[in-house]
């Protein structure tokens, strides 16, 4: 296919697509898909090799939020049932990022739930990182707090943080439409805010929240406009609850594509397959390591990921391997200029690609831990009915979005278990 042959061209120079190709991509068919894989797989062989990067999610602040981000659980007014708790003390959220590292992550993502962090909150927080960093030698922290106030991103950095996850979440045109109380704008500063301390940036977007084709390219623009070093994808989980509970649009093959666009568009970047793979990609999830050059290990924030021996599994089984803690993710000449920019952990890359600073899908202002979405085929004018599978009593048609299939799991959600338990 021409448009594949050219994207992969353009992926190994770097160059970016134009927003028609990164359309044609999202509207390829099922018969096409394996071929965008490969294609897109290309890509990400090139700069990260076979490597995925593991990190793993610390909630040290769950639900109580102000913000009306219609996709989270723990907005105003949600209903969902979820854990509920105020700030961890710095020994806790340590020994919670412990369990992650054993497990084999090189980073760690501490996020709270809130419009953003008072000062205070930023003493909390630093205290925390010290806490980890003492006893976890070498590994990277990430910090998710919400939108920054001017310095708060300095404090972090001099406490030893190496990024900043603060997601865009949707394209500038729809952004009011999922949230009202803070702007797109506002996202966009804190994300330069990070990047200003010589934090790495880490910033993504949510899928499956009844948004187009073009949005979801709009936004995959901005983000390569941002330049962040990290970008994860996250699928919505529609949570009981929120108002976006009943948006069940995505299937495997929409969120491969969706990844593969990604991945074209942003083809140096550590792209994280993060909240929603497990409801969304299901048996199709080893495809996506061909696309994607992270994940997160374990829960997220407030819904319950794989086991963690799953995904080593995965990882293994689909000829991938664990980046190791002495690898670098980044390519070269996004390490180095990187590390021109003091991100204190970050070490010499690899000219294949080594590991950049994390993202994750969740927490602070709208930063999410999955989301998902998309559209199955429609049937032109003149043809025959799609075919249905029943099940359950239900009529489907082929290639739509099965909610029978999947399950949101709550972490924790009528248990008397620990945080990240």
């Amino acid at each position: 296919m021409d448009l594949l042959n050219t994207l992969v061209d353009k992926g190994l120079r770097r160059e970016l697509p134009t927003r028609e190709e990164a359309l044609a991509v999202l509207a390829t068919s099922d018969d096409d898909l394996l071929d965008v894989v490969a294609a897109a797989g290309q890509v990400r062989r090139q700069w990260f090799g076979r490597r995925v990067k593991l990190n793993y999610l610390v909630n040290l602040k769950s639900g109580l939020c102000p913000e009306d981000c219609s996709y989270c659980s723990q907005r105003l007014g949600s209903k969902a049932g979820i854990l509920k708790y105020t700030w961890l003390k710095p020994d806790e959220a340590s020994k919670a990022a412990a369990a992650g590292v054993a497990g084999g992550a090189k980073r760690v993502c501490l996020v709270a739930s809130g419009r953003g962090p008072t000062d205070r909150d930023v003493d909390r927080v630093t205290k925390t990182i010290e806490a980890i960093k003492e006893q976890n030698e070498g590994v990277e922290v990430c910090a998710c707090l919400g939108l920054l106030s001017d310095g708060q991103a300095d404090r972090l950095r001099s406490a030893g943080a190496d990024a900043y996850n603060h997601n865009l979440n949707t394209s500038e045109e729809t952004y009011g439409a999922i949230t009202t109380t803070h702007t797109y704008a506002d996202r966009v500063e804190t994300v330069q805010q990070a990047q200003a301390a010589g934090l790495s940036a880490c910033s993504g977007l949510i899928a499956g929240m009844g948004e187009s084709d073009k949005d979801l390219v709009d936004v995959v623009f901005a983000l390569r406009d941002l330049d962040p070093d990290s970008v994860p994808v996250n699928f919505l989980i529609p949570f009981e609850g929120t108002p976006l509970a009943k948006e069940w649009n995505l299937t495997p093959q929409r969120c491969l594509r969706i990844l593969a666009m990604v991945r074209f568009v942003c083809p140096d970047v550590e792209v994280r397959l993060a909240g929603g793979r497990e409801v969304h990609l299901r048996s199709m999830q080893p495809l996506a390591l061909h696309l994607v050059n992270s994940i997160f290990l374990g829960d997220y924030l407030t819904s319950e990921g794989q086991a963690g021996q799953a995904d080593l599994d995965m990882i293994a089984d689909a000829g991938f391997e664990v980046e190791g803690q002495g690898t670098t993710t980044l390519p070269r000449h996004r390490a180095d200029a990187l590390s021109g920019g003091g991100c204190g952990s970050q070490g010499a890359a690899e000219a294949s690609g080594a590991t950049g600073c994390g993202s994750h899908g969740g927490g602070g202002c709208g930063s999410h831990e999955a989301s998902g979405g998309g559209c199955g085929p429609c049937g032109g004018h003149g043809e025959p009915e799609p075919a249905t599978v029943a099940d359950a009593g239900q009529s489907v048609p082929a290639g739509a979005a099965r909610t029978d299939l999947v399950a949101v799991r709550r972490r924790g959600a009528g248990t008397d278990l620990a945080p990240n338990a």
